[in-house]
């Protein structure tokens, strides 16, 4: 089943957007996706794939993940989101354990964004989250990033703690997509609880990096982001 999935993909390949795509994803040398390779297909082609391809086993997804191919890896996190929202508890499990065990190819904005709120924020729901403050504080960028978008679930549920204490630990990290993706939550939860939002930014404005201050304050009132933006 598995090099059947790998032929429907490859079939899929754009050579021109493939081009497009290795710019975007910032995969030159010492970028932040360096070394990875597209084929150039997007979402919308390969998304039908997911449920012709549903019962791969995890051992198959394994080896999926692992591939140099960045759709490839897409498709192995769609598959696993797929077996998760309709997996039993056990099942759930051995999906979230596979998936802490493959971040060193969960490895670009885009495959985090996508699998970590519907795989490791669902996961922890109901359950300690002491691991999203060990991922936190990992070297790896993609960790650090899981971890927040975790909590892209949690604030869907009203749950805006984690989310805070994170963007807390995170107003010194250095890299821009972690400014982003911290500042983006930030808005998130803006959008449900401004008060909430608006009492970490009052603390916390001063100190936070640029970029991280724009996401987090794009939904205010123009004259609630000139004042924010005043204070850097």
């Amino acid at each position: 089943m598995l090099k059947d999935l790998r032929s429907d993909l490859k079939r899929l390949a754009d050579p021109k957007k493939a081009k497009i795509l290795q710019r975007f994803f910032k995969t030159g040398p010492g970028d932040y996706g360096a070394g990875d390779v597209f084929w150039g297909i997007t979402s919308a082609k390969s998304r039908p794939l997911v449920c012709q391809y549903k019962d791969l086993s995890l051992t198959e997804i394994k080896q999926l993940l692992r591939s140099k191919i960045h759709e490839e890896r897409q498709m192995a996190l769609r598959i696993l989101m797929y077996q998760y929202e309709h997996g039993s508890l056990p099942e759930q499990e051995r999906i979230y354990r596979l998936y802490l065990k493959s971040t060193p190819y969960i490895n670009n904005w885009d495959l985090v964004d996508l699998s970590a709120p519907k795989i490791v924020g669902a996961y922890l729901f109901c359950k300690p989250r002491a691991i999203l403050y060990k991922l936190v504080r990992s070297n790896n960028l993609w960790e650090r990033r899981i971890a927040v978008l975790a909590t892209f679930y949690f604030i869907r549920y009203g749950q805006y703690a984690d989310t805070l204490k994170l963007a807390e630990l995170l107003l010194k990290d250095k890299h821009d997509l972690m400014h982003k993706a911290v500042g983006w939550m930030l808005r998130e939860v803006g959008k449900r609880s401004l008060k909430t939002e608006v009492v970490f930014l009052d603390k916390y404005a001063c100190q936070m990096p640029r970029t991280m201050l724009r996401y987090a304050i794009e939904k205010l009132p123009t004259r609630q982001r000139h004042y924010y933006l005043s204070l850097k």
